[in-house]
């Protein structure tokens, strides 16, 4: 058992990073995050360290609340035409800049042609790709078609935003609560260049500004009073900790230098057990899935018959049992259990004897000739945990040696980006209630692909989802592409579903609520033993 005296010692001994050791007042929710951010600009961000932050400091037309629904925003009403392709936005008078500058239609408009920009390289841009033209501005290199008119996002003043889509799209409400569509002030991107997500420069429209960022220490969070919603944002400072190693997350925690730890895979694996008995352990499914990427664009697993071999060798179960212990379902899918109206089909099933027929058939029999492989993954216990894990059944399955590389997450996402692996671990969490949101990650335009792997037929299918009106022929397209993704092409493995866990005092702190997105807003959390709760 961990004393709580001890822990801090501990830390001091060791010499990790406090947090917040720069002399300032304790803040009124210290809470741990996972990985330092790799930015906080909204068009760039990939991870939920990064988006909950940004979710802080900038607001879209829309906002997901505590219960992962999506709510008016910046925007404080809206019209859809009788074909749902055209939406009026309505903006809220009282949304401001923090400097005081309303929030005006054109900020909308001048924020999405930057995300689309293909100088910004948005590896998200693609959630835009609804809106008429966009996708076609996005791809193209200059001349007339690079002329941002032809994209149906206009300014008819100052309060009003004209959305044209290029087909009805079910959750595109949803999207105007997500990242990549926030506002964001480009006069301040022109004259810092990258420097202009730094305290001194930064400019946000969201609940909270950015007070200070002391890399690998601490991002402190102060309340916005610009913001238009601030008489219900009740934490007036809020510090986040870049800690990515379960065991130090929890000595912080168990020491009382942090009130809340957020991020999933933070909970010690070897205290779980002990863990679950307690009254602030919370824990509940999410949208989100584990999964192995392949490096598709070089041998060996441009051969699918590999990337099967190494998908069937895979026990799934023994990794929930035994490494992940929180409850998380080993994961027949893609696509997590727990949107409306959608069943996902059955991945390759765990078959050794067929993964090393396989094997076998592509030149390899019993491992033998095959290449030097690397699988990549980032910092974490439980990462860690898997690693190993799937490198015991590899050899004992396939007789091949992998070698593990672990990664800082900024370097690891970098490494993924630019197909620096041979398998790489992975995860990804619905930004919407919607299969699209997982599916897509793998069209041939995807900045989120990170595979290698391209195919005109799922492409086609995905597209053809999207034009489809009929939710019940929509979602069985979706079904034939996943099946197509995980059962035929296999360029993934999916290994589990997540299991969302926060360790926090409920008697002190409310606002904090379970839902499918694991979306949790800093703006709806506050002190039960401080004020009332709103």
């Amino acid at each position: 058992m961990i004393r709580r005296g001890s822990s801090l010692a501990l830390l001091l001994i060791l010499g990790l990073p406090l947090g917040c050791s720069h002399v300032q007042k304790r803040a009124d929710l210290v809470f741990i995050n996972g990985a330092e951010p790799e930015t906080l600009d909204p068009a760039l961000i990939t991870g939920q360290p990064e988006g909950r932050i940004v979710n802080a400091l900038f607001e879209g037309l829309l906002r997901f609340d505590r219960q992962g629904l999506s709510r008016p925003g910046v925007a404080s009403s809206w019209e859809i035409s009788p074909d749902r392709v055209n939406y009026t936005f309505h903006l809220r008078p009282d949304a401001q800049w923090s400097d005081g500058r309303r929030v005006t239609a054109g900020d909308f408009v001048d924020s999405w042609r930057r995300t689309l920009d293909p100088a910004t390289a948005s590896a998200y841009s693609y959630q835009l790709f609804s809106v008429r033209g966009a996708e076609e501005f996005a791809s193209s290199t200059g001349g007339k078609a690079h002329d941002f008119s032809t994209v149906g996002v206009k300014a008819l003043d100052d309060s009003t935003l004209r959305v044209t889509l290029r087909q009805p799209t079910p959750y595109f409400l949803d999207l105007c609560a997500f990242p990549t569509l926030y506002p964001v002030r480009t006069d301040l991107i022109e004259k810092y260049g990258d420097d202009w997500v730094k305290p001194e420069h930064l400019i946000g429209n969201g609940a909270y500004l950015l007070e200070s960022w002391h890399i690998n220490d601490s991002v402190r969070l102060k309340k916005n009073p610009a913001y238009w919603d601030v008489t219900h944002v009740k934490l007036d400072t809020v510090d986040v900790l870049p800690i990515s190693q379960a065991n130090v997350a929890y000595n912080f925690y168990a020491a009382g230098q942090a009130d809340l730890i957020m991020d999933k895979g933070l909970a010690p694996p070897s205290l779980l057990d002990a863990l679950k008995k307690r009254s602030d352990f919370h824990a509940a499914p999410f949208l989100g899935s584990f999964f192995l990427r392949f490096n598709c664009s070089k041998p060996p697993f441009s051969d699918v018959r590999v990337r099967k071999a190494f998908g069937m060798a895979i026990d799934r179960r023994r990794i929930t049992t035994k490494i992940t212990r929180a409850g998380e379902s080993p994961a027949v899918s893609f696509v997590p259990p727990g949107i409306s109206g959608y069943s996902a089909p059955a991945g390759l099933a765990e078959d050794v004897a067929e993964a090393r027929r396989l094997l076998s058939e592509a030149g390899y029999p019993g491992g033998k000739g095959f290449p030097l492989t690397t699988y990549l993954y980032s910092e974490g216990e439980l990462n860690e945990g898997v690693a190993v894990e799937l490198q015991s059944m590899w050899k004992e399955s396939l007789g091949i040696s992998v070698q593990l590389a672990r990664q800082e997450w900024k370097v690891y996402l970098n490494s993924l980006g630019s197909l620096d692996y041979g398998i790489a671990r992975s995860s990804w969490v619905g930004d919407y209630p919607d299969p699209n949101t997982f599916l897509d990650l793998f069209l041939s335009e995807s900045g989120n692909n990170r595979t290698g792997w391209s195919n005109n037929s799922y492409d086609a299918m995905i597209h053809a989802a999207a034009a489809e009106v009929d939710p019940v022929k929509r979602f069985g397209i979706m079904c034939r592409a996943e099946e197509f993704l995980i059962r035929d092409q296999v360029p993934i493995s999916p290994l589990f579903f997540y299991v969302g866990i926060q360790l926090y005092d409920g008697k002190r702190f409310g606002g904090i609520e379970a839902n499918v997105l694991d979306e949790h807003p800093i703006r709806e959390m506050y002190r039960k033993d401080e004020i009332q709760k709103p």
